[in-house]
């Protein structure tokens, strides 16, 4: 077992048997990607701007392929919030539908995924194309599985790319949960129909947070438990990102006051 098995909150045990057939198509797309991988976004100190470098056709593979976790909401564990009206949606705040109404308190967090063709050498937009994105709240819970919110969906939502193949998604950010580096899960399919459909998933993969947003965010009112989880973590101790993280690290700017936005090109 090499150890990539998103655990998730304790409380809820694992997610191994979503676990292996990803593990199996990312040594797939690593023997067809081959070594030529470079890094396309980076990070820098609250309220700086990071460009991500621009990519050859010799360097641009596609995103990284990870498991979805115990708790997609996409069908695959049972629980399915895809074919829900209102799940299509840019501000996830908020839960939607017959669920509990309640939001998801935290510092304000923008995130804006870029799609693109792997095969052009990242140079074309994949307009057209859907994202799903969730991620747990500031409790490190997730929405539809953890204890106390069963009943709701808020953080969860999808978003069909625009012609620059950009989602952008309005949420909180997440709290770290022990074992995990604090991170957002997200899967691309080739159109909103399939996304909704919750059939033909292209893509799965996690955005990380760079650990100086991490510790700034988790100084404030509300995180304390993230600052005991964060502590002696690192990406290299994370079973999803210890191989490497680079082409998964959000450019962030803002601060505490005014919101952050993270932003992450995602080849596919």
């Amino acid at each position: 077992m090499n150890g990539r098995h998103d655990q998730g909150p304790p409380e809820h045990g694992g997610g191994l048997s979503h676990d292996l057939p990803v593990l199996a198509r990312r040594r797939m797309i690593r023997l067809m990607a081959g070594a030529s991988l470079v890094p396309l976004v980076g990070c820098t100190p609250e309220g700086k701007t990071s460009a991500a470098p621009s990519s050859s056709s010799a360097g641009c593979a596609e995103i990284p392929e990870e498991t979805a976790g115990p708790y997609p909401g996409d069908g695959s564990g049972g629980v399915n919030v895809l074919k829900e009206s209102g799940v299509v949606r840019s501000d996830i705040t908020r839960s939607f539908g017959d669920s509990a109404g309640g939001t998801a308190d935290g510092v304000p967090l923008t995130i804006t995924l870029t799609v693109v063709d792997a095969a052009s050498g990242c140079g074309t937009p994949k307009k057209g194309a859907a994202v799903y994105l969730w991620h747990c709240d500031r409790e490190g819970a997730y929405s539809l599985y953890s204890e106390g919110v069963t009943e709701e969906n808020y953080l969860r939502g999808v978003q069909e790319t625009d012609d620059e193949g950009r989602v952008t998604f309005r949420s909180v950010f997440p709290g770290c949960y022990p074992g995990r580096w604090p991170h957002v899960h997200f899967e691309v399919y080739g159109s909103l129909a399939d996304a909704t459909a919750a059939t033909s998933v292209t893509n799965t993969s996690q955005l990380a947070f760079p650990e100086d947003v991490c510790d700034t965010v988790y100084a404030t009112d509300g995180y304390g438990a993230s600052v005991r989880n964060l502590r002696g973590l690192s990406p290299a101790d994370d079973g999803i990102f210890s191989d490497g993280h680079d082409r998964q690290l959000a450019a962030m700017t803002g601060s505490t006051g005014n919101g952050y936005t993270a932003a992450l090109t995602v080849p596919v």
